[in-house]
């Protein structure tokens, strides 16, 4: 069993007490009087994230929750006041009576509604500690109130989440054991990145982020004769290996190409018969379908050329290259976030089930490496200490992509993932950590369904947007204003974050503020169990002991972590390879799937009778067909991506964000071709736009992009022009005013934020004022 490094002198001891823990990586802070002056990141980061920056300025800065707040129509008690959300005036009130409305309205609704009548929304990236998890604090608060309407799977990846258990095993699991880079690195020739690996990606990690390497394991990979090929619209999301071949495919067109290397594998006889036969089920279903038996037309590279833009040539040289080379072929997560993008999903399976390297050191398949920081990182896969939620009473949630759907159209049926379920009628909607007007599509759809429910709650820091739009908010510590537990799974470190700064005005954390709810509704003992917060976090890292000797590692006891500040856990052993142990001997370790081996026909999906889904990866012509008809329309294909100068939304009003503005608009990346037949020059302001909705952004021009294809990242805060107009302009860049609000299928429900079509002008008329990171107006009132 391993043990953890320590420091080796007291100088260091005090060194590692000035360390902070953040999603995009660790960093030693100084103060002064009370204030954060510096951040500088850990001597042990090999590519540290500028996003850092950002801190100091913007944590006690103007864009912070001073004290509670009540939007002035809701504490008037106007009726039908839910339609001053996000333009009313707030007033700011005492805790006292802020949490006694929360709590006299958590009561009404469970008493007159039921507990299915709330919905806890939270998304759980607000704090990299693992105590002040607000999304575990929420539901842990909410079980013990009886229950709540939750939310299951992801906007990053929630068809690829619905999709891999019945063809190849659970996505979160199937995660954590990628093969390690220095396997990788060792006997990988050809890695085919379908989406890319962008380097802005793996800045970030779910739980703590220490040692950003992925640069350096794709040098050593190219040192070592490996060749990348990115299969992407935009050469930039491989740039960390400059020499990349790219294939500039046309969004939305990955599975056509992978049906068609799959045509050309069987065709040529160059899949692997042995592995085919010994290891999966439904071959012949599936070839069937590529010869064209069932659809009347062969999945060749001559059909698939017109769909993704690449020569039909060049799709068969890729299907022989990858066959004769030791191929590990890749996904980004962005490319499920699509229409169909469950069957990008299943056809990536299907060609490296053909090829027959899975759970070998240099092939086989990834879900998202440089996703973020730690996919294939040679990190023991202990998580660390974890808060108790506990259980809900209230087994209904909602896939979390169809938040608005279920506001906007309660008690309706809606298909999933081969069931049929009914949404509930929320009547009140709590809200601590995350930020759903970043993540949520259609934000106009969205504000008419968040003006529904009878009350918003939110927890947040700052007066981001869906603050604005909430009835009451309460405002809550960042991570420096309080003690917690940095760690995270595949991370390799565990690190004490103590308190750096007083509280800023008002803030509590979300512990504090659930516990004096809990009591007014009379469950505050069971909800603290007596324990301050330092109590919990010598409580939650005694109870993360047994499971980190299960995976070989001895912690020390909490008084010696406390002292010592970071705990570093010794690599594993043994290099990590991917379904090894399903490809050594399957029969004793066969995988989740109902037959235990990789489903290249499900009979469980065929079952359910969806025309997009037939039970195999599928092609579905009408939804290009649909997809054409609206480009015809608007003619160019927006991606927005994950932002390089902040992580989602967080920190968009810092430093690092903030300069890397055009006029104060979030940059748009453009071909010169398009620009050109517009009349747009490089920096200038344009307006995109599409029926859904409209933005301001500035144009940064390159050849690197695809030709109808424009990019912009996520995050920017929304800013409407006009916040008593429906559909307001919105002034700042924020994408999510333009992508469309449906389920990527009835199989997944996901995100299909990539699906998205617009068109751009330049914009001549004088730049609005960005008030995104401005508090909301603040007036006197009294009963």
């Amino acid at each position: 069993m391993s043990t953890v490094s320590h420091p080796s002198d007291d100088d260091r001891a005090a060194a590692e007490h000035q360390l902070t823990v953040t999603h995009w990586g660790t960093y030693r802070v100084t103060t002064d009087n009370g204030l954060l002056t510096a951040v500088e990141p850990v001597a042990w980061d090999r590519q540290p994230s500028k996003i850092g920056l950002s801190l100091p300025g913007a944590v006690q800065g103007n864009s912070r929750v001073r004290l509670p707040a009540v939007r002035l129509g809701y504490l008037q008690g106007k009726p039908d006041n839910r339609e001053g959300r996000g333009k009313e005036p707030f007033v700011e009130v005492s805790w006292e009576q802020a949490l006694t409305l929360v709590a006299s309205e958590l009561e009404r609704v469970k008493t007159e509604h039921g507990n299915q009548a709330i919905y806890g929304g939270s998304y759980g990236w607000s704090s990299a500690g693992r105590f002040h998890h607000a999304q575990s604090q929420l539901h842990r608060f909410l079980n013990q109130f009886g229950g709540y309407t939750a939310s299951t799977n992801t906007y990053s990846i929630a068809a690829g989440e619905r999709v891999l258990p019945h063809i190849l095993g659970d996505l979160d699991e199937l995660q954590r054991q990628h093969t390690h880079w220095a396997e990788l690195a060792q006997h990988c020739e050809l890695f085919v990145a379908i989406g890319g690996l962008p380097l802005r990606n793996a800045q970030v990690n779910g739980g703590g982020a220490n040692d950003h390497a992925l640069g350096y394991w794709l040098q050593r990979l190219s040192d070592n004769g490996c060749q990348f090929i990115n299969v992407s619209p935009v050469r930039n999301d491989l740039a960390g290996v400059p020499d990349a071949k790219w294939l500039a495919i046309r969004p939305g067109s990955d599975t056509a190409l992978l049906l068609a290397i799959c045509q050309v594998l069987i065709e040529e006889d160059l899949f692997q018969h042995d592995f085919v036969a010994r290891y999966t089920v439904g071959f012949e279903r599936y070839a069937a379908y590529l010869r064209g038996d069932q659809q009347g037309e062969a999945k060749t590279p001559e059909w698939a050329a017109p769909i993704t833009g690449l020569e039909a040539t060049a799709i068969r040289q890729l299907a022989r290259q990858m066959a004769k080379k030791k191929t590990l072929i890749n996904m980004a997560w962005s490319v499920q976030r699509a229409r169909q993008g469950e069957q990008a999903y299943w056809a990536l399976v299907a060609v490296t089930a053909l090829l027959g390297q899975i759970g070998t050191p240099g092939g086989g398949i990834g879900f998202g490496y440089a996703s973020t920081n730690l996919a294939g990182a040679d990190r023991r896969r202990f998580s660390g200490p974890r808060m108790p939620a506990g259980d809900n009473a209230v087994d209904t949630p909602i896939p979390v992509a169809r938040i608005a759907d279920m506001l906007l159209h309660p008690g309706d049926a809606y298909e999933f993932d081969g069931k049929t379920r009914t949404y509930p009628d929320i009547r009140l909607v709590y809200w601590a950590g995350g930020n759903t007007f970043h993540h949520h599509q259609d934000l106009n759809r969205l504000i008419e369904g968040w003006r529904r429910p009878e009350t918003v709650v939110v927890h947040e820091q700052y007066w981001t947007a869906q603050a604005k739009f909430a009835d009451i908010v309460l405002p809550a510590t960042t991570s420096l204003e309080r003690e917690d537990i940095g760690s995270a799974s595949n991370d390799g470190f565990m690190i004490a974050m103590r308190q750096h700064l007083p509280p800023f005005a008002e803030a509590r954390d979300d512990y504090a503020i659930f516990s004096l709810l809990a009591d007014k509704l009379g469950f505050g003992s069971r909800f603290t169990e007596g324990r301050d917060v330092r109590g919990w976090l010598e409580n939650i890292y005694q109870a993360s002991r047994p499971r980190a000797e299960a995976e070989g590692i001895a912690l020390p006891d909490f008084a010696t972590f406390w002292a010592q500040g970071k705990l570093e856990y010794a690599r594993p052993s043994e290099p990590q390879i991917l379904l090894k142990a399903f490809r050594d001997n399957p029969d004793a370790a066969p995988l989740s799937t109902p037959s235990g081996k990789i489903e290249l026909f499900s009979a469980t999906v065929a079952a359910w009778g969806y025309e997009e889904a037939p039970g195999h990866a599928y092609w579905h012509a009408p939804e290009q067909a649909a997809q054409q008809k609206q480009k015809r329309r608007w003619p160019l294909h927006l991606l927005s991506s994950q932002p390089r100068t902040r992580l989602h939304s967080q920190y968009d009003h810092g430093l690092v964000s903030q300069q890397s503005k055009i006029h104060g608009r979030e940059p748009l990346w453009m071909h010169p071709q398009d620009a050109a037949a517009r009349d747009i020059r490089d920096g200038e302001i344009v307006k995109v736009f599409n029926d859904r909705g409209e933005l301001l952004a500035g144009v940064i021009l390159t050849p690197d992009i695809l030709p109808g294809v424009v990019q912009i990242s996520t995050g920017a805060w929304y800013d409407p022009l006009d916040p008593q107009q429906a559909r307001s302009l919105d002034k700042h860049g924020n994408p999510n005013v333009l992508t469309t609000d449906t389920g990527s299928s009835r199989l997944g429900q996901g995100c299909s934020a990539q699906t998205c079509f617009v068109d751009i002008e330049r914009f001549d008329l004088p730049l609005p004022e960005i008030t995104a990171w401005q508090p909301p107006q603040f007036v006197k009132w009294s009963p």
